[in-house]
């Protein structure tokens, strides 16, 4: 009994993690990072961090593809192998797949998006007009929003998602954290004020 339950978690497990590998590791990578000051420092806004932001986007929408990978394992060890360890492969995947579908019927929306990057650039675009906050604004990226770093008024209201900078917890640390949140901000945004 005790080895069927260490099967079902240890293909839980497994089939929880395998989606999330592509957001995991590709994004940790040192050249994947060059250029981004290490986490939690604020990230100036620029073209290449609206670039990571789709990438993001992209290893994010992977690992929604590669979810067919534990449920194709689970069924087949489910058919003619150790059921458990299937099972628990087979439950995980179809999780998994319903948590991101829901993003397509208003559910939650992924860490990164499209919008994210359109607002991101909105802000470049705007830093660099007549309209700036001051005479030499520097958008930054917070953890809780986009600030200027000169005069630090708020110019968009938009927590940051984990964009797969090193932590100073290190690779497995950091990447545990990553798994468990999924990739979204740890920071909620602040509520409005009546």
């Amino acid at each position: 009994m005790i080895s069927a339950v260490l099967y079902f978690i240890a293909g839980f497990l497994l089939g929880h993690l395998m989606p999330r590998v592509p957001f995991i590791l590709i994004s940790r990578n040192a050249g994947f990072n060059k250029g981004f000051p290490p986490h939690p420092e604020p990230i100036p806004l620029s073209p290449r961090l609206t670039q990571r932001v789709l990438h993001m986007r992209w290893f994010h929408r992977l690992g929604t593809m590669t979810t067919a990978l534990p449920l194709l394992f689970g069924y087949l060890s489910i058919l003619g192998g150790q059921s458990t360890f299937g099972y628990g492969l087979f439950l995980a995947g179809g999780w998994t797949l319903l948590s991101r579908g829901q993003a397509l019927l208003g559910g939650p929306t992924l860490p990164c998006t499209l919008e994210m990057a359109q607002r991101l650039q909105m802000v470049m675009n705007i830093a660099d007009s007549e309209d700036a906050c001051c005479s030499h604004p520097q958008p930054q990226w917070w953890m809780e929003s986009v600030r200027c770093g000169s005069c630090s008024k708020k110019l968009e209201d938009m927590p940051q998602p984990d964009l797969g900078r090193p932590r100073k917890d290190g690779f497995f640390l950091g990447g545990l954290r990553l798994w468990i949140s999924d990739g979204h901000s740890m920071v909620l945004p602040d509520e409005p004020q009546n």
